[in-house]
């Protein structure tokens, strides 16, 4: 059975590039060939700020978009989680998409590719690690950044250097061996 990569546009910004950067990770990603990979948008799920009444270990949700939101990241075995770096932290739609499960995220591999100015958003990525540390995630410290990511958008497309498309192949691989470890684990919850 093939390993479930979910990859997340952390920005819902009206003007942001995040999506572009994301489309060519998916690409990147389906071309590895270690996962079955699909991108998720976090515009789609249309998470108000957490708004459920109950804690979200207990999987007893009240809001359909928190269900849909759940039932999305449920069969995951690993993330890789595309932010953008506002005020050196990772956007408020990601922390807050972060913060509505508990149970999804169990057990599970992270990896980051982050993107910005000069330091190609390295610090809301390193800001993001403790939250999902404390979800119980495993982000690894393989990650993809890439700096200066409006210089390489051309027609709407996000075309990488060689530099930082050399990088997926390691993280990849890396997350692969940490989703395929984790696995049992996650299956003796079960």
């Amino acid at each position: 059975m093939s390993l479930q990569l979910k990859v997340i546009i952390g920005s819902t910004r009206p003007t942001r590039q995040g999506d572009k950067v994301a489309r060519w990770f998916e690409g990147a990603a389906r071309e590895h060939g270690a996962f079955d990979v699909q991108l998720l948008d976090l515009v789609d799920f249309q998470l108000p700020v957490f708004d459920e009444p109950k804690h979200p270990r207990m999987k007893d949700y009240a809001h359909e978009h928190t269900r849909q939101w759940s039932t999305a990241i449920d069969p995951a075995d690993a993330f890789v989680f595309v932010t953008p770096e506002y005020n050196y932290f990772p956007p408020a739609s990601l922390v807050n998409a972060l913060d509505y499960l508990v149970l999804e995220w169990y057990r599970k591999p992270a990896a980051m590719v982050s993107y910005g100015g000069i330091s190609g958003g390295l610090r809301a990525a390193q800001s993001l690690r403790p939250l999902l540390s404390a979800l119980n995630m495993m982000p690894i410290p393989q990650g993809l950044p890439v700096p200066l990511f409006n210089t390489m958008i051309e027609d709407g497309t996000f075309k990488p250097s060689e530099a930082i498309a050399s990088g997926v192949k390691p993280m990849l691989d890396e997350l692969a061996l940490w989703a395929g470890a984790l696995k049992p684990m996650r299956n003796s919850l079960k």
